[in-house]
């Protein structure tokens, strides 16, 4: 008589080939995010070697160390690496914003410049270059460079604030929300042009300077305070991944799952919008990075947040290590804007990923 095969033998070795291919996909994500680690590594040493005065890769690391020649060690300690060091944060921190604000809002067009962030701080910056620098001191010092940061990240947070409003109180669905970052967006834009339109040339020249974007304009303190800023929300968007994921399911199918929706988006935007005001407010209107980085981090490693906030974070800095090795050596000694970069370099590409996405 033949034995008959036991009850659940075939739900078992199921479960176990689940298991073999969430495991398999597991360390390939793993890799993936190693050797883009190694990328951006890579290009930040690279980014070390360009320049103006001619240093190849191997003089560049020694004087990275302090040896070589006086004017090899100045040049690449006090120009070259602060940009690096801007680069990787910035990129990081807008990145990470960015996955976030993807997450909480169920809108994949979602970053802080399409929420609104960027341009609030864009007024901010314009308000204080315009107005409040001249009238307390009369010129853009040193002084008036913090405070033109000071009054930028003012600026994002009320744009933050008015989103959260949106938000908290559900005058609309998440996935809108973008609708209500385009009229912020138009709000700021018009009170700029209105401050602008009574201001001189040289008065506009410092604005335009403002926007266009500047890695090499934080100061060593002000990159603790984005680092400290950009490792606290990353670290808090990684204690929540697994609301993301279960986010990512739907707002009804989270709260079956025990999330507490309502209070994982407000949260979720309020310190996405923190970390993307702390990036915008030192370096500028860098735009993209918040918005490619995740997509082409989804296309790498999936939809599961325990991975996709890890490489968004390491992409985010590639890309804008790239971006600003384009833009100096385009037309080099010449330095480009970096935010002209990102937009004329990501929104190709981000068009490209649309297409992809419509043809799946």
């Amino acid at each position: 008589m033949s034995q008959m095969p036991l009850a659940g033998s075939g739900s078992t070795e199921a479960a176990q080939r689940i298991t073999r291919v969430q495991r398999d996909a597991e360390r390939r994500n793993t890799l993936i995010i190693l050797g883009l680690v190694v990328v951006t590594f890579i290009a930040a040493m690279v980014e070390l070697s360009v320049g103006a005065s001619d240093i190849d890769l191997f003089t560049s690391m020694r004087a990275l160390f302090g040896t070589g020649t006086p004017q090899d060690v100045a040049s690449v300690q006090s120009i070259r690496l602060p940009r690096v060091v801007c680069a990787i944060i910035s990129g990081a921190g807008l990145a990470l914003a960015g996955a976030a604000l993807q997450s909480v809002l169920e809108n994949p067009l979602a970053s802080a410049s399409t929420v609104g962030i960027s341009q609030g701080a864009a007024f901010g910056a314009t308000l204080a270059i315009l107005v409040v620098i001249p009238l307390l001191t009369g010129t853009s010092s040193t002084l008036g460079m913090g405070a033109t940061a000071l009054f930028a990240f003012a600026g994002a947070m009320v744009s933050s604030v008015i989103v959260l409003a949106f938000s908290r109180l559900g005058l609309m669905r998440p996935e809108s929300i973008i609708l209500v970052g385009v009229a912020l967006s138009a709000l700021w834009a018009g009170a700029s042009t209105i401050i602008q339109y009574f201001s001189n040339d040289v008065e506009l020249t410092k604005v335009m300077f403002w926007q266009f974007g500047d890695l090499g304009r934080a100061t060593w303190k002000q990159m603790g305070f984005m680092a400290a800023v950009a490792l606290g929300c990353g670290a808090y968007f990684f204690a929540n991944r697994w609301n993301y994921n279960a986010l990512h399911n739907g707002g009804h199918v989270a709260e079956g799952l025990g999330v507490d929706v309502k209070r994982t988006r407000v949260m979720g935007v309020a310190v996405a919008s923190l970390a993307a005001a702390a990036m915008v407010a030192f370096v500028g209107l860098i735009n993209f990075i918040g918005l490619i980085a995740p997509h082409i981090a989804r296309r790498l490693v999936g939809e599961d947040y325990r991975f996709l906030l890890p490489a968004s974070f390491v992409l985010g800095s590639a890309i804008m290590l790239l971006s600003d090795l384009a833009a100096r050596m385009v037309i080099s000694p010449i330095i480009l804007p970096i935010g002209a970069i990102t937009s004329f370099l990501g929104a190709p590409l981000f068009l490209y990923l649309l297409y992809r996405g419509y043809r799946r």
